[in-house]
């Protein structure tokens, strides 16, 4: 997306309240770029300004004076943005295209054209149905041609448009709530409306999106109106215009309302993880599924596989077991799909090169049969009782069944005989789809579907660095609308913790302390405490934060004594500050608990051994050496206690058994080195401190280990010229 450093100043410096400052760096600006209607606009801006600001000095007394501060404020982002517009336009090549194709397909642009033009549109369709059978299918085509051509142009329209007055924005209210003009055409029309309120924000916009939000009676136009003004939704405008916090109130007062904005944003979550799920559905599922299918791939297309007839009489279990395989990876898939993961992502991302989706309007466009792009394939092509199925119920947003029928109608052709027959009978199923009969078109699928439309064009649209990155945009994603402050400080700061709890459970550490770092603090609320503290070690590991992690386990404690995560995030987070008797002492209350917890006698040993009471470390540890041998993790501390308790040898056995591997842990290295260098082996101490060193992912560097270590190295008679001997050797 374009930016214009001179311009982004001036727009802080008007969300910062800051107009005077504002004023000048616009002047500066238009000294620069001359635009005779901007410098009208600036210059009686700036007149209403200096003679309030003279009234001010002059004394008087004006009780309307911050409602016109404030009122000069948006006016001048309005005209900032405006020409912030027309910069972006004039600098982007790609954008100059658009806006001027769009304009070139249509002259009157009116919002009393454009509405009737789409009525005109629904009066049509409906009289076809008086006309001849022979005649209707071509009469049906040119209509639609027509109208998806004045939809296509009007979306660019919309989107590329400068900020709107009230006047168009009531005209647009009245068309997006009227039963008079087609669903998908006020569907296209929202989406274009959020487009353009996504890039720059337009508080008309904005207002438009949740007056339709809570007025359409259309629950397609509803999602996408939700979706869309929680999108272009911006915490930073809060002060430019306070009347987004009414807004935001009256919506989230509503329980309908949080039930939903809670379910968008579990969604939101999935749409960010189907990278990750594209991985693992390429790496776990798809190989499993190739394997064990009875066809394969050729440049001709897919050619059936004959089964060895003698695999029924040496490997009778065979079959059974590839068909096992294959149902276990398709229910996966499927299971997958269920809990709401984008499962097609990956497949279908590589879809979208068609000349369909050159126009940005279609990649949000609503799917109906009798769009000119697919519906002469689904009336024509072999394997049309398959496509209709999986269209009708399969788990697809609207971009993905345009791709669908349109990559279909072109690999048809190249599928074995069987298949096809199969497909002409609908006897096939997708992979993950549901074909159970369960109803698809609930407000969670069709917000889901429209989720993944917007998702497909953030990540996939060529042409996509020319739009606001919706998910790191500004250095956050606005998929994470909890985290925004506009939303915190409503009736829906009370999900809060249902969604930070989600996003944790789903492996979202960084979106979940996104929100929870941004949340009041829930005093009475031991979860709350838990949940932050927990993130903070996930997502800021450092000392400081330790500190912090320490203070809120503590808090949690006070709220809940028996909460054992606390319990155990308060001793790691004590022992990490290096106070090991505190450490000591919870893992001890821990392990009272669950006496055979091989985990809290680890830690306990750990504690002991740090706090120079080897002995009492190693009776735990020779315990659990003893009942699992094999156990290297055992045998890590083991070693280190013995090397602590100067029993150096029987450590150097344990060390040169876990360090025979091809890649050592690291810190067997290291302890190693110690374990050698305190028994006056220098030379091999030398040797796996350099390998340490080497190892892929460490970084050591000599004299900050052993500052770190001093007291180590002291207590094992280590003198400081040998300190300085070793330093000078590794570095």
């Amino acid at each position: 997306m374009i930016k214009n450093e001179a311009l982004d100043t001036i727009l802080s410096d008007l969300k910062g309240g800051r107009l005077g400052k504002a004023i000048s760096h616009l002047e500066n600006y238009l000294y620069t770029f001359t635009q005779p209607q901007s410098t009208e606009q600036l210059d009686q801006i700036k007149n209403d300004y200096l003679l309030m600001t003279d009234y001010w000095q002059k004394g008087y007394q004006d009780p309307l004076r911050q409602q016109v501060y404030q009122q000069l404020l948006q006016r001048m982002y309005v005209l900032t943005t405006n020409i912030y517009i027309r910069y972006a336009i004039r600098q982007d090549a790609y954008l100059t295209g658009i806006y001027n194709l769009a304009r070139s397909e249509r002259t009157d642009w009116s919002a009393a054209s454009l509405r009737s033009d789409m009525e005109t549109f629904v009066s049509d369709v409906a009289l076809l149905e008086l006309e001849p059978e022979h005649t209707r299918a071509q009469k049906q085509q040119n209509l639609h041609s027509r109208h998806e051509q004045m939809m296509s142009a009007l979306f660019d329209y919309i989107w590329t448009s400068r900020l709107w007055s009230e006047s168009v924005t009531d005209a647009f209210r009245s068309m997006l709530l009227t039963p008079t003009i087609d669903s998908h055409d006020q569907q296209l029309l929202v989406s274009a409306i959020t487009l353009s309120a996504i890039q720059f924000f337009d508080i008309n916009k904005f207002r438009l999106l949740v007056t339709v939000c809570r007025e359409t009676a259309d629950e397609y136009v509803h999602q996408r109106a939700l979706v869309g003004w929680v999108l272009s939704l911006r915490d930073d405008m809060l002060m430019l215009y306070p009347e987004i916090s009414q807004l935001l109130q009256k919506v989230t007062d509503d329980d309908r309302y949080q039930n939903e904005l809670t379910e968008l944003q579990m969604q939101m979550v999935y749409c960010l993880q189907a990278e990750s799920d594209k991985q693992k559905i390429e790496q776990e599922i798809m190989p499993n599924l190739l394997k064990n299918n009875d066809f394969k791939i050729t440049r001709d297309g897919l050619v059936e596989v004959d089964e060895d007839p003698l695999d029924d009489v040496l490997r009778p279990e065979l079959s059974e077991q590839r068909m096992e395989q294959l149902e276990a990876s398709v229910r996966k898939m499927a299971d997958m799909q269920q809990q709401g993961s984008d499962v097609y992502f990956g497949g279908f991302a590589q879809m979208k090169r068609f000349p369909f989706f050159s126009r940005v309007g279609n990649w949000f466009l609503p799917f109906y049969e009798q769009h000119t792009a697919v519906s002469s394939i689904l009336s024509n092509v072999r394997g049309k009782k398959f496509l209709q199925q999986a269209i009708a119920k399969g788990p697809f947003c609207n971009s993905d069944k345009y791709s669908f029928i349109i990559g279909f109608s072109h690999t048809v052709s190249h599928l074995p005989s069987s298949i096809v027959g199969m497909l002409d009978r609908g006897e096939a199923s997708l992979i993950g789809a549901d074909y159970s009969g369960q109803p698809t078109d609930t407000p969670a699928l069709i917000r889901r579907a429209y989720l993944q439309d917007i998702y497909r064009f953030v990540k996939v649209h060529p042409a996509r660095s020319h739009f606001y990155d919706l998910i790191e945009g500004d250095g956050g994603s606005r998929f994470i609308f909890f985290a925004n402050k506009a939303l915190l400080h409503t009736s829906l700061s009370a999900r809060c913790m249902e969604i930070v709890a989600f996003m944790m459970k789903h492996g979202a550490y960084e979106e979940a302390y996104a929100v929870i770092s941004r949340m009041d603090e829930d005093k009475d609320n031991p979860q709350y405490y838990l949940l932050r503290a927990t993130l903070l070690q996930h997502v800021h590991p450092t000392l400081m934060d330790q500190r912090l992690v320490r203070q809120l386990y503590a808090r949690c404690l006070e709220l809940a004594p028996d909460m054992e995560r606390a319990m155990k995030g308060y001793a790691r987070a004590a022992f990490n500050e290096g106070d090991y008797e505190e450490a000591l002492n919870y893992y001890g209350r821990l392990r009272e608990r669950h006496p055979d917890s091989r985990g809290y006698q680890l830690n306990e040993a750990v504690c002991l051994t740090n706090l120079n009471n080897s002995e009492a470390a190693l009776k735990i540890l020779f315990k659990l050496n003893y009942e699992t041998p094999a156990d290297d993790q055992v045998n890590r501390v083991l070693a280190w206690a013995l090397t602590s308790a100067r029993r150096y040898d029987e450590a150097q056995t344990i060390y040169d058994r876990l360090l025979s591997v091809e890649k050592p842990v690291a810190d067997d290295l290291l302890n190693a080195a110690y374990c050698y260098w305190f028994s006056r082996q220098v030379g091999k101490a030398v040797r796996f401190f350099r390998r340490y060193a080497k190892q892929e992912g460490v970084t050591f560097v000599a004299i900050e280990e052993f500052r770190r270590e001093a007291n180590t190295l002291s207590r094992h008679g280590v003198e400081p010229i040998e300190v300085q001997l070793m330093t000078d050797l590794l570095e």
